[in-house]
Formats: structure tokens, C-alpha cells, sequence
């Protein structure tokens, strides 16, 4: 609870219970306990607002605002009841009202330096910055310490930073706030090195760099102490912001002679060099050669530079550092884009690379940093290159398989380093069947050989050897990909679970089992794999989409809905704890982290990742819920969904996919290029506006209504939500629209597929092959036209009757075809091989969501029949009429809602043979015959299987009891 041990209350005592209850979670007690107190102590408002928070917290989210209104409308001044208050409102969500409480409260004790602070941070939760700004300068005239003033002046940095018209921020908010700093300048009461990072973000943000840099070098630099190398640091990004190349070049020169392992100096020397010898710089005859001393402005002074750099490295008897050697690697690699003869002078790379994997080939980090520079090596050196390097790893006498194992962990992180480099070199992928094969069976002997160094490691810890497995995972994957035999991936499958059985915290383990379960339809496992892999924070928008992509997608609704709670609920959180490290951040003076945080919060705020959960988990909700537990309208009326309101922000989408989380060491051709990560997200941002648009639909029929009186007028339902025809028939061109745009960009995206470590495809492709976008959009269709019939009537609308009952017709076929799609086996097993076909049950599941939109439209259609069909036999009882000829559209209706009961049945007969032939399949044994692997081997194969197999069969159970489900909705469909 609220820290309340300071708090001076003589009612303090009595309420201590409360308190004790609420922060053991005993909410029920805590309310007893607070209607006892407020029988002897009506008055006492804090008892309530305490009551207040037990009732949200038991989920009385109504009571409770009211309870609290009620203290609030008292405008309290009492620490007690404030405090409870603002933790009550912001468990609702409700961080506004804080400040109405703390504005109530600062008039009512205007001298009060903690209410004025409080009323600050309320605003400051809200980002209400110019009411920041003007309770900044009130709290430094009561109280005037530093730290009040400069919250002010940060409040206007933040209007400046938010305004629209960046016009006004370089014209008004920024000039202003330097003045407020200027001012305090001349006065000499800067005190703190975080009012300095403040000026200096004011001066860089208004484009003053040459006022900064005077600030930084400056006696005002002087307080910039926290960080190493701060003032440096800043000076370099002036200069190279001035374009002073000369002063960057000087000044990267001396801090490398300081740190010769530092990369952004490096980086920054060969910028400034080369825009030097470009402009033709030369030293002035007198004087120093800049403000920051010594230039090299030629390619000779950079050489001899290196090489001094290297000299100094060698001279080391030990602790050799990476950097000079690197960086060699580098000025060789801008030398040659230059054409410069004088690269040669530096030495051969390959020669180079070699003395550098001698040095520091035993280190993880070796094939990360030759990795960049392979190529810089001619295609007919690779083997070369790589016959050198191997020479260096000191491996035993060859075993009885013939394979050469190495005697320690540095000899085994030495050979697993030539490894990489000869992945990396596309070796392993010229190999072929056979020869991908015997480097399999070489990279598992070193994987159990390497097993052995790892015995007391912990069970956090990796084991040396674990890459081995990896590689020898991607080599079948490769197999699988080039020759399509699924032994392959089973025996992928199975080397990969002996991996995490010996080393259960390997992230890259998880993640490639996370994949390859996926691509076989199997999400059963899944679901632990991620949970173990223990995402923290912005990892669920970074990595959570591996998990929502295909949890419905394949039938695992209850796995599907956890999943997406999983990331919502960050998402949500993000937006409160955001608020709270601002507030940090103003607390402690850290200025210049805030405009950070807020791009942070923008960033998940606008995440497609975020937009694709929330709208697939509102779908997922009216799938398995709408019209079976609760009415359709009842539904969409809790979600507060309005279809006329788009909340998807489309222009500001962010991608915030980690699409390099996966390890790989494959050669450039096979990487993942940026034309890969658009056509990506193009790919999921097509599929979301699809889902957008289908739940928006899904909300306009369930938000029409049938009144008989003003059929022009507009219709409102008791939800409030309008069901205007212009929305529905706007919606429906959108929806019709973006499904062209679709087939065209699958047609364009089949010709260029992705790597297979590269994005994950969308649902896109499936749906469109499964036909059932355009099956839902035919049924969303019949709304428009039964509005037109109900309009017209029964007597004078045989057209209109005609071209209704074709579209029912039409909707029958269309599903009977999703349905054929959908059959078959889900093991496909021939010649004693099992082929696991998960697109069948994608399918399965479109048609199942298919279904249930077509049932809702269905049931609407009946609610306009009905009455239609009841006026009809009215006028015939009154005319005396004995005519037994039914209207054609209420013939075909009722043909249609019985095509549905034996398309339903159909599905749920060959659900339950699915089932039957499942559970008789003993695949372990049919896919296991002929294939050499150890008993070990086979036992992890095994169980991979039985995941996939145990998965399949919890889909079409889940699958199976939705459709149950809606097949009893049917009764409700006869008129």
C-alpha cells in the first residue's frame, strides 16, 4: 500500500488493519473491516476510499468509482485519503483524476511543497506539459531549490518535443527554455550535472551546436562527471554535427591512442579522415593542426597509424585487444571501395584474418568479428582460407569413425570457430547429400565429445559444445528444404530436444524447435518452449509474435487466448510504467532520458505486433463466445468495439519484429535482406487490415437492428453502436478492396519466399488458398440486400427475392468447397514415411471461422425473415387466400440453414475419422525404419513426434467441440 509509516493520523491506528488486509490481499476483510470503522467513524473518508480499493480489486469496478466520487467531491486534504486515492484511480486506470484531487487539494493548502510535488507527477503521469510547466515555476516560488526550476524547463524541452507545428517549438518553447537556463547561468546557480545535459539537449535540439560545444568545453563541462569520456563523447557528435572534420579527426586520434579497443572511435577516425583527403585538407603553415591537436588527413598518416596500433598490440605479452587488428581489416575494406593501391601496404587479408583467428580463436566472439570481413576474401581463397585456419586447431589422433576430436574447451572453441567460417563461405551448403550427411554425423561427434567439458556446469549454463548441435540442426534443415524428405526434419526435431535435455536454458534451441513445431502445425509444445524461454518486457513485442502467429491459426483456441494475454498485458502495462519511470527520471534529474521513454511508449503503443493481438483476440473471443455463452450483441458490446471508428493507427505502424533473433551463419546470398523484411510487413499489415475490417463487419451486424417504422431513419441498437447501410456497404468495399490488393501481393510473394531464418509468413497466403475470404465476405454481403428486402417487402421485390436466394446458394457451395480443402489426412503416411500436412488443419480452421460469421449472418437473415414471412401469411388469412406458393427467398433460406446442419456434420464425421486414424497411428515406428540413429537418437525423435502427434489431436478436439458448439445454434435459425 501506500507508504503510510510517516503519516501522523490519530486514525492511523484504527486504520492499520485495513491496510494490513489490503496488502495481504484479504479484500473481503478489508471491507468488513472498513464498514465496522465506518458505523463508529462515518466521517472518516479514508475508511472509505479503503473500502473503495477492496471493492475494485474483488472486481465491483462500479461500487467502487462511486464510493470514491463521493470522498474525491469532499476534496480531501489529508495524506491518508490522497494517498489511497491516487492508488485507487490508478488500479482503474484513471490517472486524470489525480490531478483534479491534487488540484483541489494545492488550493485548498497553497504554501504545501509536497502537494504541489504531487500535483506535478500527476500531471506528469497524464503528459499534460504546460500545466507541468506552470506547477514547476509554483513549486520553486514556495520552495525555490534547483531541481523545481528545471522540472519546469524540462516541462516546456517536452512541449517543444510534442508540439505539431515544429515551428512553434524552434520559435517559442525551445528559446524560452534556454532563457530560463541562460538566466540561471549569469546568476552562477547551475549546480547539478543534470541542469548542464539539460542545457546542452535545449542548445543541440535548437541547432546550436557551436554554442553547445562552448558549453561542453566550457567550465559548465566540467560537472559532466557520471559518464565516461561524457564531455568527449559530446564534443566528437558537435563536430561531426559542424561537419569540423579536422577537430573529429584529432580528438578520435588522441582517445584511441587512450582506448585502442574502442570500435566508435575507429568508426569516426575513417569518417574524418576520408571527408578530409576529399576536401583536400591541408595544415596550416603555422600554429596547431586543430583546436584538438594533430591531423592525419592522407591515407599514408592512417596507415602508419594501424600500424603503430598493431606494434603496440604485439609488443603485449598478453590480453591482446581485438580492436587494431579489426580495424585494419576495416581501412583495408574502405581503401578497396576507394580503389586505393595503397590497401596492399597493409597485408593480405587473408593473412591478416588468419593472425587474427591465431590470437583469438578460442573466444566466442571470433566468428562474429571475422564474420563481417569474409568478404574481403576472394571466392578462390575460401578454401585456401579455410584449410589455413583449421591448421591452427590442435585436434587429437582420429577416432574409429575417422573423426579428429579436441583435447579441451580451447582447442573445441577453435575448431567450432572454423566451423562457423566454413558455414559462413557457403562450404557446407556446396556440399551434397551425401556429403551434408558425414558432416552431420562429424558435427553430432563433436557435439557428445564436448559434452563431457561441461559436467559441472550449471543448469542455467550452456554447454560448450551446444553450437555443434545447432549447425548439425541447420545442415538438416538445408536437407529437408533441398530434397523435401521428412525423415530429415523428424531426425532435426529429435537432435535438437537432446540438445535442450543437456542444456535447457539454450535460447537458440527453443526458438528453432518454437519454428519448426510451427511449420508442422504441432503448437501443443510450443507453448511451454516459449514459456520457458522466460520473455522479459519488450521481448514479448520483439519475439511474442513467433507465439500469436500461429496459436488459432492451428486450432489451439485456449493456447491461442493465453498467448495473447501474454502480450497484451505487457502492452498494457507498458503504458502505467512508463508514466512511472518518467516520474523516476524527473526525481532524479536524468532530462535526458524522458524524451526517450515517451519514444518508447509511442513505439509499443504503435507496434503492429500490439495492433495484430488486440484485434485476433477479439476475434478469438467472438468465436468461441458469441451466440453460444452470450449473445452476439452482448459481445461486441463489451469489447466496446465500434465499427465506424478505426483505432488502428496505419500510418504510424511500427515494426518491432526481432527478425535476427535466430542464429544462422549463412553465407550473404542467403541472409536476410531488407526487401525480405518489407515485402514482411507488407505481408502482416495486409493480413491485419483484412482481420481489422472482418471484426468491424462482424460488429455492424451485430449492431443492426429490424425496426418495421422509419426504415430510412438511422438505427440504433440499445449498445449505442449505429448500424448505418453506408457503414456496412463502406466497410464491405474496404474489405472487398484490400482482398484484391491481397491475391495480387500472395501471387508477387510466392515467386520471392523468405529465408527460412528469416521472417515467419503471415496467414495471409492460407487463408486466400482456403477460399474462406472471399466465403465470409459473400455472407457479409446478404446483410446489405436483406435490408433492401425488408425495405421493399415480401409482394414487390422478386428480383431482389432472386438474387438473394442465389447468394445463399452460392454461400453453400463456396463452403462444401472450404470443406473438400479441408480433407484428408493430417499424417500423410506412404512408403513408411509419415508427412505431417498442416495446411488442413489452417484450413480447418478457417472453415470453422467461416462458420461462425456465416451463422451470425445467418441468424440476422432469420430476425428480417421472420417477420417478413409472419406479415405475408397475415394478408393472405385477411384476402382469404389459399395460395401455398413460399416466397423464393424464404425457400432458399431454409434449403440454406439445411445445408449448413449437413455441412456441419460432415465436418464434425471427418473430425472424428481424423481422430480415430490418429490415435491408431504408431508413427515412431513407421518413420524410424531404415534410418541409422542410436537407441538415444531415436528415443528424442520418438518423443518429437508423439509432441506432434499428441498436438494434432488436442487441435481437433478443440476444433471439434467448437463446432458443436455451433451446430446447437442452428435450432435458432428456423423461421
Amino acid at each position: 500500500m501506500a507508504a503510510r509509516g510517516h503519516v501522523q493520523d490519530p486514525n492511523d491506528r484504527r486504520l492499520r488493519p485495513i491496510y494490513d488486509y489490503l496488502d495481504n490481499g484479504n479484500n473481503k476483510m478489508a471491507i468488513q473491516q472498513a464498514d465496522k470503522l465506518l458505523k463508529k467513524h462515518k466521517d472518516l473518508h479514508c475508511a472509505k476510499v479503503l473500502k473503495a480499493i477492496g471493492l475494485q480489486r474483488t472486481g465491483k469496478q462500479d461500487e467502487a468509482f462511486t464510493l470514491a466520487q463521493e470522498v474525491a467531491v469532499l476534496e480531501p486534504t489529508d495524506d491518508n485519503s490522497l494517498q489511497a486515492l491516487t492508488i485507487l484511480y490508478r488500479e482503474m486506470h484513471r490517472p486524470e483524476l489525480v490531478t483534479k484531487l491534487y488540484e483541489a487539494a494545492v488550493r485548498k493548502v497553497p504554501t504545501s511543497e509536497e502537494y504541489h510535488s504531487h500535483l506535478f507527477m500527476a500531471y506528469a503521469r497524464v503528459g499534460e506539459y504546460k500545466k507541468m510547466q506552470q506547477a514547476g515555476m509554483a513549486l520553486y516560488k514556495i520552495v525555490p531549490k534547483n531541481p523545481y526550476y528545471f522540472w519546469s524547463v524540462m516541462s516546456l524541452v517536452m512541449q517543444a518535443i510534442s508540439a505539431q507545428d515544429e515551428k512553434l517549438s524552434q520559435t517559442m518553447f525551445l528559446p524560452l527554455a534556454e532563457r530560463m537556463v541562460e538566466k540561471m547561468v549569469k546568476e552562477e546557480k547551475i549546480e547539478a550535472e543534470a541542469e548542464v545535459q539539460l542545457y546542452f539537449m535545449i542548445l543541440e535540439r535548437l541547432g546550436k551546436y557551436v554554442e553547445a560545444l562552448e558549453v561542453v568545453q566550457g567550465p559548465l563541462g566540467e560537472k559532466l562527471t557520471s559518464e565516461l569520456q561524457s564531455r568527449e563523447n559530446k564534443c566528437m557528435m558537435l563536430y561531426r554535427r559542424l561537419e569540423r572534420w579536422a577537430e573529429c579527426n584529432a580528438l578520435s586520434c588522441k582517445l584511441l591512442l587512450k582506448n585502442p579497443d574502442d570500435w566508435q572511435f575507429y568508426i569516426l577516425y575513417f569518417d574524418s579522415l576520408f571527408y578530409l583527403i576529399d576536401q583536400s585538407w591541408a595544415p596550416p603553415q603555422e600554429g596547431a593542426h586543430s583546436a584538438e591537436g594533430e591531423v592525419h588527413a592522407s591515407t599514408a598518416q592512417a596507415i602508419s597509424f594501424m600500424e603503430d596500433r598493431i606494434a603496440t598490440e604485439e609488443a603485449k605479452e598478453s590480453k591482446h585487444l581485438r580492436g587494431p587488428y579489426l580495424a585494419c581489416l576495416e581501412l583495408i575494406r574502405r581503401l578497396r571501395e576507394r580503389s586505393c593501391p595503397e590497401a596492399q601496404q597493409l597485408g593480405e587479408p587473408l593473412e591478416l584474418m588468419f593472425q587474427f583467428f591465431v590470437k583469438f580463436g578460442d573466444k566466442p566472439c571470433c566468428i562474429t568479428d571475422l564474420e563481417i570481413f569474409l568478404d574481403l576474401l576472394t571466392p578462390d581463397q575460401h578454401v585456401q582460407f579455410i584449410n589455413r585456419v583449421m591448421e591452427a586447431v590442435p585436434l587429437g589422433a582420429p577416432g574409429e569413425d575417422g573423426v579428429a576430436l579436441p583435447g579441451d574447451t580451447r582447442a573445441l572453441q577453435r575448431h567450432l570457430c572454423v566451423t562457423q567460417l566454413s558455414r559462413s563461405l557457403g562450404q557446407q551448403h556446396a556440399l551434397n547429400t551425401e556429403g551434408k550427411l558425414g558432416l552431420i554425423k562429424e558435427l553430432k561427434a563433436h557435439y557428445r565429445h564436448g559434452l563431457q567439458f561441461g559436467k559441472s556446469c550449471l543448469k542455467t549454463e550452456l554447454q560448450f559444445s551446444d553450437m555443434y548441435c545447432l549447425m548439425a540442426a541447420h545442415v538438416y534443415i538445408d536437407l529437408w528444404l533441398e530434397t523435401g524428405d521428412q525423415n530429415m526434419l523428424w531426425q532435426c526435431l529429435g537432435l535438437l530436444e537432446e540438445g535442450l535435455s543437456h542444456s535447457s536454458s539454450n535460447a537458440q534451441f527453443k526458438l528453432l524447435l518454437l519454428l519448426l513445431y510451427c511449420r508442422l502445425g504441432a503448437f501443443e509444445p510450443v507453448v511451454d518452449l516459449y514459456s520457458s524461454l522466460d520473455a522479459k518486457h519488450v521481448q514479448h513485442d520483439t519475439i511474442g509474435y513467433l507465439l500469436t502467429r500461429y496459436a488459432e491459426s492451428l486450432g489451439q483456441f485456449a493456447a491461442a487466448s493465453q498467448s495473447c494475454n501474454f502480450s497484451l498485458r505487457f502492452f498494457h502495462s507498458n503504458q502505467k510504467d512508463t508514466s512511472e519511470y518518467i516520474i523516476q527520471a524527473y526525481k532524479y534529474g536524468a532530462f535526458e532520458k524522458i524524451p526517450e521513454f515517451i519514444a518508447f511508449r509511442n513505439r509499443l503503443n504503435h507496434s503492429l505486433h500490439f495492433a495484430q493481438a488486440r484485434t485476433e483476440r477479439m476475434l478469438l473471443d467472438l468465436f468461441l463466445e458469441a451466440d453460444t455463452s452470450s449473445p452476439l450483441e452482448e459481445s461486441v458490446k463489451s469489447m466496446s468495439l465500434c465499427p465506424e471508428e478505426d483505432d488502428i493507427p496505419w500510418d504510424s505502424l511500427r515494426d518491432n519484429r526481432d527478425l535476427t533473433v535466430l542464429v544462422s551463419w549463412n553465407p550473404k546470398d542467403r541472409q536476410l535482406k531488407e526487401e525480405h523484411k518489407q515485402h514482411s510487413l507488407e505481408d502482416d499489415t495486409l493480413w491485419l487490415r483484412l482481420r481489422s475490417l472482418t471484426l468491424r463487419l462482424i460488429g455492424c451486424v451485430s449492431a443492426l437492428t429490424h425496426l418495421p417504422a422509419s426504415r430510412n431513419s438511422e438505427k440504433t441498437t440499445e449498445n449505442g453502436v449505429a448500424a448505418k447501410p453506408s457503414s456496412l456497404q463502406s466497410l464491405l468495399s474496404q474489405l472487398e478492396n484490400t482482398l484484391n490488393q491481397a491475391t495480387q501481393f500472395t501471387e508477387k510473394q510466392l515467386q520471392h519466399p523468405y529465408p527460412f531464418v528469416g521472417p515467419v509468413p503471415s496467414r495471409l497466403a492460407q487463408a486466400l488458398s482456403s477460399g474462406c475470404c472471399q466465403c465470409q465476405l459473400s455472407s457479409l454481403q446478404l446483410p446489405l440486400h436483406l435490408q433492401e428486402l425488408e425495405t421493399a417487402g415480401l409482394d414487390e421485390s422478386t428480383e431482389l427475392q432472386t438474387q438473394i436466394s442465389n447468394l445463399f446458394k452460392s454461400l453453400a457451395v463456396q463452403l462444401q468447397d472450404m470443406l473438400e480443402k479441408c480433407k484428408g489426412d493430417l499424417l500423410d503416411v506412404k512408403d513408411d514415411q509419415s508427412k505431417p500436412q498442416q495446411f488442413l488443419l489452417e484450413n480447418l480452421v478457417y472453415f470453422v471461422e467461416t462458420v461462425c460469421i456465416v451463422l451470425w449472418v445467418s441468424n440476422y437473415c432469420g430476425s428480417v425473415l421472420r417477420p417478413l414471412k409472419s406479415s405475408l401469411q397475415k394478408k393472405k388469412k385477411k384476402k382469404k387466400e389459399a395460395s401455398t406458393v413460399t416466397p423464393p427467398v424464404l425457400s432458399a433460406y431454409q434449403e440454406f440453414s439445411s445445408s449448413l446442419q449437413s455441412l456441419l456434420n460432415q465436418a464434425l464425421e471427418h473430425i472424428k475419422s481424423q481422430e480415430i486414424s490418429l490415435t491408431a497411428l504408431k508413427l515412431g515406428a513407421l518413420s524410424l525404419e531404415g534410418q541409422t540413429q542410436s537407441e538415444a537418437e531415436e528415443t528424442f525423435t520418438k518423443t518429437a513426434m508423439d509432441k506432434v502427434q499428441s498436438s494434432y489431436l488436442r487441435s481437433l478436439q478443440e476444433i471439434g467441440e467448437l463446432l458443436k458448439k455451433r451446430a446447437d445454434t442452428l435450432k435458432s435459425l428456423k423461421i
